[in-house]
This record gives C-alpha cells, structure tokens and sequence, in this order.
C-alpha cells in the first residue's frame, strides 16, 4: 500500500497477509468455477475487484473509519493509544467495543449490531466486505466483529489494488457506505465530521452532498451544526472533563432548527439572534424535549428565566470593551451585556454536564457540585417554560384567524387565475362557480356577526366588511 497524508502505517501482519491474499487470488483466478466479484468506485471509476476468503482472525480493523471517528473520543486514553500505535491488541480491542456500541453512548450494546449478529448467524454472510493486500477493512468492519464473535473462521471480502493509499481507503469507504443497501447507517455525529472532511479535502459541497443523497442546503446546515458542536465541547471543558461530540447524538433535529432559527432572526438583528441562540442551546445541553426548545425565544431569559435563576447562575450585565485586530487597528463591537450573561449561563450549564459524564473520572465533590449546579439550572428552566408555553399558545390562538383569512385570500387570487385561464379555453364550470360564489357570500356574513361581536373599534378593514353585509341585506 502506498504512502499518502493521514498514513496509519502497515500493520504487523502485513507481509503475511499479503503473501496470503495474492496466494488466495491465484487460486481463485485458476479455478474453474464462478468467480465473485465486487464493483467499487476507484478514482472516479468503476472498478471490478476479485473476491476471496480471508481468516477473519487475520485481518485488521481500519483505525481511520468513519463509522466510529467520533466515538473513538469515548475513552480518551483508548484513543491517543489509537494514533500512536492503532494496531496494538489494546487499540484493536478498543474499535471492536466501539463497532459493538451503541453510537450515542458506547457503554451499552448496540441493538443494531445484535440485529446484524443475527442476520449473519441465519443468512451468513450476503455482501462481501473489502480489505486492503495487508489485511485492513476498508468494508465490512462490523461485520468482521460479528463474525468473530460468532466464531466464524472466514470473511469473504474484495481486494483492493496494491497501489491503494489511505487517501483511496477513505473515499472507498465512504463510497461503499453511503450505497442504499448498507446494513448499518452512520451515526449523525460521524456522518457531519465525514461530510466536513470530504469539503475541507478541497471537494465541492455539492458533489459531497449528493454523495450523502441529502440536498446542497442540507449539507451546509449540518456543517453549521458541526461548528457549534465544537464550540460547546471547548467551552464545556474543564481541567478534569470536557463533553465529546458523541455526547450530543441525539439532537440532531434541535440543533438543525436552532442554526436554522439563528441564520433567520441574524439578518433582522443580530443581537437578538444571539440571544435565541444562547437560550435554546442550553435547554438542548439539559436535555429538553424539541417542543419546548421551540417556546424559547430571544427573550426568553427576560420575560421568563431571569427572575427565577439563583444568584450564582447568573452574570450581571456588563459592557465588554471592543477589541482591537493586531496589525490593521480595526475595532470590532462587543458583544452585547445580554448575550454576555446568557454565554455565561450556557457554559455553566456546559460545565455542569461535562463533570457529570465523566463519572468517577472526577473527584467526588466536583461531581455533586456540579450535579447541583444542573439541578437548579433545569428546574429553573422548567419552571419558567410553564409560563413561556402559556403565552406561545395565547398568541397562537391571537394568530389563528387572521393566519387563515390571509390563506382564504390567497386561495381567491389563485381562483383568479384559473378562471381567466378558464375562460380562454371556455371550460369554466359555471353552475359550480355559482354554488361556491353562494357559499362565499354566506361566510362573509358569519364572518361579518362573527367580527361584530368581537371588535368594540372596527377598524377600516371590518368596516367595509360590515357595511357590505347590510348593505346586501337592506
């Protein structure tokens, strides 16, 4: 295998395996019965590759997957041990857990993973995996752990050509798992740092984002998702803990509306973007339900929040100074008082949570501080969402007429358009038209007794309304 950028070096078995797989190829090519074979995407082409049987025993998990690179943060001595030696027996024990786990939390099992198990213990193995000519899994890394633990002695598996690089092993990999049929989807954490990779490589977002099959808009909302993932590990980090990406698996549907939210309200005013922002990160850091990350508004901590804090969760607003750029003498604004205490909140809430998963990896007392800490901070914000989801459904309710009198108008400026395109073609139904002209008429006038009763000062909108009602009915 050739040199590249990223090299993870050549396992110990390398030489053996080699001689093995060019052993088992010769063997294939000379027999005389039908020979399997897998199609792969090999720079930029289709490409056949030969497919034999490997002892599964032999072969070596690929250190540089994809499909567990943000999991591989879940012992953090496990995965410095992962670059400095990936394959160690300690390292390679290490991917097999994590091939096993569950991708939000790598201490449990993986119902999927026991599903394939499964599948492979009554149907055997359907699609080959791939390697490298010295043994690496390019595809079929889960599988081959399944398989070890089945006890299967063989994988059937293509061989790559020997002048594969690791630059080859990554596109390969990312081909053959995003095919429709793969087994095993990747994680949403592993699927935003490989879209981020193939773009900061130099491809364009486009082509990476069809590779994926989601839209162009898609894949740049989820690098935004990505860069604010990263910013919350640094500002969780404390001397003894910090949270990984993996820890926030399950949000991907929250964080999505909050970029969302922020990239909408940010051309209007910034400030208040920020804001929105802060707040509903937080209530995501402790776990509330999408519904109620959705009440929480820009004033949120204002309106609702504020009072109900305790002292040593909150920061007094304060005005930043501006700082200066080095070297161009240019001032760039402060951050404003508001947003200054809301970060604040967010990073106490942060911290709270990193020390809290890092378990028995913190002294005692620093982990029923910062269990109480987390405590009052969600009580506090369950509290003051009670009265924030009051209000959201009075406004609603405020909302909901005019909402559907301006959808009822829209309707009428489409029929506008079908009945002069009607009448070009003279296909108008005029006996319908007059039903439903009849009908109007008979919901103006409910409208009507229905505004009458309702608005004390009519404005000049609901009278022309009322005037027309009594003037069809004198």
């Amino acid at each position: 295998m050739s040199k590249d950028v990223g090299d993870f070096g050549r396992p110990p078995l390398a030489a053996e395996n080699k001689d093995l797989v060019e052993q088992r190829l010769k063997e294939v090519a000379a027999g005389t019965g039908l020979q399997e074979t897998l199609t792969i995407e090999w720079r930029m082409k289709p490409q056949v590759v030969q497919v034999i049987d490997m002892p599964v025993e032999s072969l070596y998990y690929n250190p540089g997957t994809h499909r567990i690179r943000a999991q591989r943060s879940f012992d953090p001595a496990q995965d410095r041990r992962l670059d400095d030696d990936p394959w160690s027996d300690e390292s390679q024990s290490y991917l097999q857990h994590l091939l096993q786990a569950e991708p939000a939390d790598p201490s449990k099992r993986d119902k999927d993973f026991e599903e394939l198990k499964q599948s492979l213990k009554e149907f055997r193995q359907n699609e080959p995996g791939l390697i490298t000519r010295e043994g690496i899994l390019v595809n079929g890394n889960t599988r081959a752990a399944a398989l070890r633990e089945l006890g299967v002695a063989h994988i059937r598996v293509g061989v790559l050509p020997d002048s594969c690089t690791w630059g080859d092993i990554n596109t390969v990999e990312l081909a053959l798992q995003l095919r429709p049929d793969t087994r095993r989807d990747y994680s949403y954490i592993n699927q935003l740092l490989a879209i981020d990779e193939q773009v900061e490589a130099g491809r364009p977002l486009r082509e990476v984002a069809r590779d994926f099959r989601i839209r162009e808009t898609t894949a740049e909302l989820d690098r935004k998702v990505l860069s604010v993932l990263r910013d919350l590990s640094d500002r969780s980090t404390t001397e003894s803990a910090q949270l990984r990406l993996l820890d926030f698996e399950d949000a991907q549907e929250k964080l999505r509306e909050v970029c969302k939210a922020y990239a909408k309200e940010a051309k209007a005013d910034p400030k208040q973007a920020e804001l929105l922002k802060e707040n509903r990160l937080a209530a995501i850091v402790m776990e509330f339900s999408k519904t109620d990350v959705r009440l929480i508004e820009a004033d949120f901590r204002t309106r609702y929040l504020e009072h109900r804090l305790p002292d040593e969760l909150k920061v007094a607003p304060t005005a930043t100074p501006e700082r200066v750029i080095p070297g161009i003498n240019r001032a760039v604004r402060a951050e404003a008082p508001q947003v200054v205490a809301a970060r604040a909140f967010t990073d106490s809430v942060l911290r709270a949570k990193a020390v809290i998963r890092a378990g028995d990896k913190v002294p005692v007392a620093q982990a029923e501080k910062a269990a109480s800490v987390f405590e009052v901070a969600h009580q506090a914000v369950e509290d003051a969402l009670e009265p924030a989801g009051k209000d959201a459904r009075v406004r609603k309710r405020k909302q909901a007429a005019p909402d559907r009198l301006y959808d009822a108008c829209q309707d009428i400026e489409q029929c506008i358009t079908d009945m002069v395109l009607a009448r070009g073609s003279r296909s108008l139904d005029e006996e319908a038209l007059e039903e439903a002209v009849l009908k109007l008429k008979s919901s103006l006038s409910k409208l009507a007794l229905a505004t009458a009763q309702s608005i004390e000062v009519p404005g000049d909108g609901v009278a022309w309304l009322l005037d027309a009602v009594r003037q069809e009915e004198s």
